[in-house]
């Protein structure tokens, strides 16, 4: 049964529900009389004439490899882009397994998509860092559909921004506006490649200014609808000036759900003109672990406002250790910049010039110190993970029984009232699936009674990793058989 409700019907529904109320119907006229605070819609079409000849779309190449073969689908670049993220992906979808890798190398292949804006007329262009990331080739479209190979000047995964050249003249590069004259609720617009649909126009409100998601850049909120490949593009207010550049989204589905993230464009202006000058960005450290502080804390010390940041920790060596500061200080001021939270003091000493002095004001049990400090340099992404230590092999009783064993001490001994055995640190698949605990006792594998931990570990090595292996297991006053299947 379908339910038709002409005008004239809720004109006399919205009269008698006022009635039954109390209510009065306002006049129309009534309503213009009082005034609103909003003034019609906004309308978008002078805006995109002006932006849109400067908004690109970059798609980004790679040889053949498994990743870049499975890559070559709009479904494997949601995939991809869930994965980024950290977005599950929908109930009952899975990823496709790779195919294999084509024999010989080959051509470059489409890896991903995205979007940009031009910087300068003769071809500098602003996009994400992760839309260029792990790129061999990379080609530029503009509006007219004139294609250029893009060449990366440089790229910061940190704040995710990245430049790229290409080689023309003439173009019409973006005005950059002042994110400060940004309000919430303003109504923005953002231009890009969505699904690499080019000169795709979206539109919505800002939803809130200075959101902490990451180390260094606090984020604005909006609700514009974002989806791969708008990432890059920009978020233009309505004097059609630049503001932000689209980045991330926020969702439990894997679909938009109203919440989008750009980075400030100030912020990436600020980075760029690093990439420009020296094809990287240096930051400041001083070298201290820090944390919040709660209102309870700053009434108890005698702070009055929650502000600033707790020092709970100083390397030994660093800026910080060498300034004389020491944990429990609580830096509430850096360079002359108020630090209100602690969100604010990495962002503030990462835009520092690394070797330069910095005069701090910190608040040390109940007194307020001046502090100088000489502002050391923070490692690049490429040394810190050269300074990574390489990955530990697990043990063999581990990858292959799932077990991780320790010796006993001689108290555990005289408790148990036991002379041999080894404890169970750690249990993964087989062991796990066998029944077995953290905690357990293991006295005898394939009916070999174990003295200590390397007299186990030598008989799960003589193990055949095809066959059950029975262990005897003793958990608190019992014991017990179980029964190890090898396979994931």
């Amino acid at each position: 049964m379908r339910l038709l409700t002409t005008s004239r019907q809720w004109a006399v529904a919205l009269g008698l529900s006022c009635g039954l109320l109390g209510g009065a119907v306002v006049p129309a006229t009534a309503w213009a009389q009082q005034g609103s605070l909003v003034q019609g819609l906004p309308d978008f079409t002078a805006l995109v004439d002006a932006v849109g000849p400067s908004v690109v779309n970059i798609r980004v190449l790679a040889k053949p490899s498994a990743e870049a073969s499975e890559a070559n689908t709009p479904e494997e670049q949601m995939f991809e882009f869930f994965r980024r993220f950290g977005i599950p992906l929908p109930p009952g979808v899975a990823p496709r397994s790779p195919r294999p890798t084509p024999p010989g190398g080959g051509e470059s292949v489409p890896r991903g998509v995205g979007s940009g804006f031009v910087l300068s007329a003769d071809g500098l262009i602003m996009t994400n860092a992760h839309v260029v990331d792990g790129a061999d080739e990379l080609m530029v479209t503009l509006p007219d559909k004139r294609e250029f190979k893009g060449q990366i000047v440089g790229s910061d995964r940190r704040t995710d921004v990245a430049l790229v050249k290409i080689e023309v003249t003439g173009l019409t590069p973006v005005k950059v506006g002042d994110v400060n004259r940004l309000r919430v609720g303003e109504w923005v617009m953002a231009i890009g490649s969505p699904f690499g649909l080019e000169n795709t126009v979206t539109a919505g409100i800002v939803s809130a200014k200075q959101r902490e998601t990451g180390d260094f850049l606090p984020f604005i909120q909006t609700d514009v609808a974002i989806n791969p490949g708008n990432s890059g593009g920009p978020l233009i207010n309505m004097r059609g000036e630049v503001i932000g550049i689209n980045s991330q989204i926020y969702s439990r589905s894997g679909g938009f759900q109203g919440i989008s993230f750009a980075i400030p464009v100030d912020e990436a202006i600020r980075v760029s003109d690093q990439l420009r000058a020296q094809g990287r960005v240096t930051r400041g450290r001083i070298g201290v672990q820090i944390d919040q502080v709660g209102r309870d804390v700053a009434e108890s010390i005698g702070l009055g406002a929650a502000r600033g940041a707790l020092i709970r920790g100083v390397e030994n060596g660093s800026p910080a250790a060498n300034a004389g500061l020491e944990p429990g200080d609580i830096i509430l001021q850096f360079d002359d910049k108020p630090i209100e939270k602690s969100a604010d003091l990495p962002r503030v000493v990462a835009n520092a010039k690394p070797g330069s002095s910095a005069a701090m004001q910190v608040f040390r049990r109940g007194q307020t110190l001046q502090v100088a400090i000489v502002v050391g340099e923070l490692e690049s992404e490429r040394a810190e993970r050269l300074a990574q230590p390489a990955p530990v092999e697990p043990p063999l009783s581990m990858r292959v029984w799932g077990l991780e064993l320790a010796d006993l001490s001689a108290a555990q001994k005289r408790e148990l009232r036991i002379n041999n055995g080894v404890r169970i640190e750690a249990v993964d698949g087989p062991a796990a699936r066998a029944g077995l605990r953290v905690g357990d006792v293991i006295i005898a594998i394939a009916n070999v009674e174990v003295t200590d931990r390397r007299a186990a570990d030598a008989a799960l090595a003589r193990a055949d990793n095809t066959r059950p292996l029975n262990v005897l297991v003793r958990r608190g006053e019992w014991a017990q058989y179980a029964v190890i299947r090898p396979g994931r």
